[in-house]
């Protein structure tokens, strides 16, 4: 009998799976599968940061800027006898409230600009650098606002007081208007002090 020798043989070479590439394939897969299982909510968490810190930016910003425009507007007129003869108390007579004023309306004009990068934050949740410009920022201008808020509510106590030692007489009996205008500013700087503070503890968070 004879063979048919048209029909050739064809060998496919297979490369040899070590055992050690058999063991890392799917420890390579699962590290995949777990880095963007925890990619994914971490992006989540700090996009809802984002979109938190833009909220007391806006909250903030209006406490600052309704403080500095009620101090600002803060006179009370107090006739003596006559028409002819007033009394005038104003917010600039008190060096202290008019820097309470300046720290008011500067840190508004801030929250104002810094509101483009706490968007920019909301669309880029995991960038680093915006948000560690906005922290140094916001740190500055809590500070300002605190001091500000703070030495502007000795005053107003003063006011309210007076001291004996200082034979310094209280005048809130006499412009009662312009004491309590002064003390609401007061109140609403320490507000936005308050929403700047969390806004930098959110800001930590984020970074973190």
């Amino acid at each position: 009998m004879k063979t048919d020798k048209s029909v050739k043989e064809t060998a496919i070479n297979m490369p040899e799976i070590k055992s050690d590439d058999k063991a890392k394939a799917p420890l390579l897969n699962s590290s995949k599968a777990i880095a963007v299982t925890v990619e994914q909510p971490n992006r989540g968490s700090k996009k809802g940061i984002a979109s938190g810190d833009f909220v007391l930016r806006l909250f903030a910003m209006g406490a600052a800027l309704g403080a500095a425009v009620t101090m600002g507007n803060n006179q009370q007129i107090l006739p003596f006898f006559t028409q002819f003869i007033e009394f005038l108390a104003q917010y600039n007579d008190i060096t202290t409230f008019v820097y309470f004023v300046t720290a008011n309306a500067a840190v508004a004009g801030y929250l104002f600009l810094s509101l483009p990068f706490s968007v920019i934050c909301i669309n880029r949740p995991l960038a680093t650098t915006p948000r560690l410009v906005l922290v140094i920022f916001d740190t500055v201008m809590m500070g300002i606002t605190i001091t500000a808020a703070s030495a502007s509510a000795s005053m107003v106590y003063l006011a309210h007081n007076g001291n004996q030692n200082t034979m310094w007489l209280p005048f809130c009996q006499q412009f009662g208007n312009f004491c309590q205008t002064a003390s609401g500013a007061v109140v609403g700087s320490l507000i936005a002090g308050t929403f700047l503070m969390f806004i930098i503890i959110l800001s930590a968070f984020a970074l973190k």
